[in-house]
């Protein structure tokens, strides 16, 4: 039997506009406590172009840089079962309370979804159920290291529809 898993708290302030969402955190990650925690994870070098931090910062740093741009971060799994990271993995999936979450932040207009698993949750456990209207939502390319069929620079530019500063 699996080991259940649940997903880190949301980092999200009341006046947030983007909320990214991942699957659920990979090993590292969970072990870290820490969103994106793995060091080849292209999340953070994204964020740091899109908002003008340093990958680097230590990672209290760079959350208060995504929620001082009016980013929030949060998974579409509360709980799932899966041996080690791989999203292909996940199983017996439970969604964290969505209709709550947008009733605490009203001003979110847009929804990024980071990779396929996490569009596909959210399509199947979440949209479904939601009783609250539901925003934009982009479907985007994994920042996942797993994920190595398309490089930086066009995660880069499809990820700057986040921001609303985009050229495709």
């Amino acid at each position: 039997m699996l080991a259940p898993l649940q997903s880190l708290a949301p980092v999200a302030n009341a006046d947030a506009r983007v909320l990214i969402l991942g699957s659920m955190p990979g090993a590292v990650s969970l072990a870290q406590q820490q969103y994106y925690a793995h060091p080849r994870n292209a999340f953070w070098p994204i964020m740091a172009s899109l908002y003008g931090f340093t990958a680097d910062l230590p990672y209290a740093s760079r959350l208060q840089q995504l929620v001082a741009n009016g980013v929030a971060l949060w998974d579409v799994l509360a709980h799932c079962e899966r041996q080690g990271s791989l999203d292909s993995a996940i199983r017996n999936e439970r969604a964290n309370d969505f209709d709550s979450f947008f009733a605490a932040h009203p001003q979110i207009s847009v929804v990024a979804l980071n990779g396929g698993k996490a569009a596909q949750s959210f399509q199947k456990h979440v949209i479904p159920h939601l009783t609250s209207s539901i925003p934009r939502v982009l479907a985007l390319p994994s920042t996942s290291p797993a994920y190595a069929a398309m490089p930086f620079s066009q995660k880069l530019q499809l990820w700057q529809q986040i921001t609303g500063n985009f050229s495709l």
